[in-house]
């Protein structure tokens, strides 16, 4: 009997190729009848969510329409005679914050309050639209176009009646413009540093070599640049340095939450008006004002370290560096207004755009500090003057969230790009 011989084995099954992102497809904006189903999604929400905010503001009631109408159109006013506000201590911005200032000017067709809620919505749909466009390509994502279009309503009617909203365009423009176009980018940066300060901080993770030395080069001449524009236009450019500098403890900052904890078991310290926004007055105040200085110094003493010790840097390293370090600079501030979570929305809206980022948990926590930060102003912005616990709570409440966003968004930053990688991590990377 003659032996069978074994059957082969069967061709093991084809493995299926991994699925692939299909490549997004061009969008003619002119033509809406063609735009994806998300962008029309999107774009319904934003002009439903801009219209309540419009509406918000457009009685001229409510007190950010009442900071446009006396305030800037008085700071206006006097900027139109070619000097800066003088022995004014609530002017105590950049000399680029006349630029917000004098625009609503364009229009006299409009009041000063209509012209500058235009404006502010201009602003906001540039910041979407860009936003839009850069979450489009592989490793992009619209998380960021949908993170401002939802969080920004959130803070009402305040975004469109302060000039915040414009230097956040900037910056945001900054960032987005970094891969492709380094010395726009800086320019943009410049002046917005030049316009509100905080700006600056987006130059912070751009990659080194040329990259780096092209667009802080940019940033640093367009602001020298501006800021001689206007010294030879105005006078008194660089008198806001006085009012800043005597800036103490307001009552929404950081140390403002803890000495509103401290009124209620006993502490004898007053609120009042104070370089144009409420502050501690007491016992101990100058020393907690002291303490914040010192931990805004510590934490660009930080940003510095990591600087020197990053080696690993992605497409969206300077995104979440920017975020990192206005989170830094914003906890550890004197003053947390609530208009300074519109910088925040903005960078945090610019990491969701990269699929890798490290910052996506700590934006998204950002959205209930916002949530919170309408609870805070305007509904017991009043009551915190008095002193109560309900009103001390949400303001506790409000800084321990930006606190922990704050340190979680470092330490995830610095484990991304400056830790040490554990043994063999390189190697499988590189494979």
């Amino acid at each position: 009997m003659v032996a069978q011989a074994p059957a082969p084995a069967p061709a093991p099954a084809p493995t299926p190729a991994p699925a692939l992102r299909p490549p997004d497809r061009p969008v003619r904006w002119t033509r809406p009848a063609d735009w994806p189903r998300e962008v029309l999604a999107l774009a319904a929400y934003w002009i439903a969510g801009r219209v309540l905010m419009v509406g918000l503001i457009r009685s001229g009631r409510t007190e950010p329409a009442i900071e446009v109408h006396r305030l800037y159109h008085g700071w206006y006013q006097v900027l139109r005679t070619g000097t800066f506000p003088v022995g004014d201590v609530t002017w105590q911005y950049p000399p680029g914050a006349a630029l917000p200032m004098l625009a609503p000017g364009l229009l006299p067709f409009l009041t000063y309050l209509q012209s500058f809620v235009l404006l502010s919505l201009l602003a906001d749909a540039a910041v979407q639209a860009a936003l839009l466009a850069a979450g489009r390509g592989p490793g992009r994502s619209t998380w960021g176009a949908w993170a401002w279009a939802l969080a920004l309503p959130l803070l009402l009617g305040l975004p469109y009646g302060r000039y915040d909203l414009s230097a956040t365009a900037l910056a945001v423009g900054a960032l987005l413009l970094f891969p492709a176009r380094p010395r726009l980018g800086g320019v943009l940066a410049g002046i917005g540093a030049m316009v509100k300060v905080w700006p600056a901080l987006t130059l912070l993770g751009t990659p080194r070599g040329r990259t780096t030395r092209q667009t802080w080069t940019a940033a640093a001449l367009s602001a020298l640049a501006l800021l001689l524009v206007l010294a030879a236009c105005f006078d008194h450019t660089l008198g806001f340095l006085h009012a800043q500098g005597g800036r103490g403890v307001e009552i929404e900052s950081l140390g403002g939450s803890a000495l509103q904890a401290a009124r209620q078991f006993g502490w004898s310290g007053r609120v009042e008006q104070h370089y144009g926004s409420f502050e501690f007055l007491g016992r101990y105040v100058h020393r907690i004002a002291q303490l914040s200085l010192l931990l805004t110094a510590a934490a660009f003493g930080w940003l510095l370290l990591w600087r020197v010790r990053a080696r690993r840097w992605t497409a969206a390293t300077p995104y979440d560096a920017a975020l990192t370090a206005v989170l830094l600079f914003t906890v550890t501030s004197r003053v947390i207004s609530p208009q300074y979570l519109v910088w925040l929305i903005g960078l945090a809206a610019v990491c969701l755009t990269v699929e890798d980022t490290t910052q996506r948990p700590v934006a998204l926590l950002l959205l209930p500090v916002v949530g919170v930060t309408t609870v805070d102003y305007p509904l017991f912005f009043d009551a915190m003057q008095a002193g109560g616990w309900w009103p001390t709570a949400v303001i506790l409440l409000r800084n321990g969230l930006l606190l922990v966003a704050s340190l979680w968004s470092a330490a995830r930053l610095w484990r991304a790009t400056a830790s040490p990688r554990p043994a063999g991590t390189g190697a499988a990377s590189a494979a």
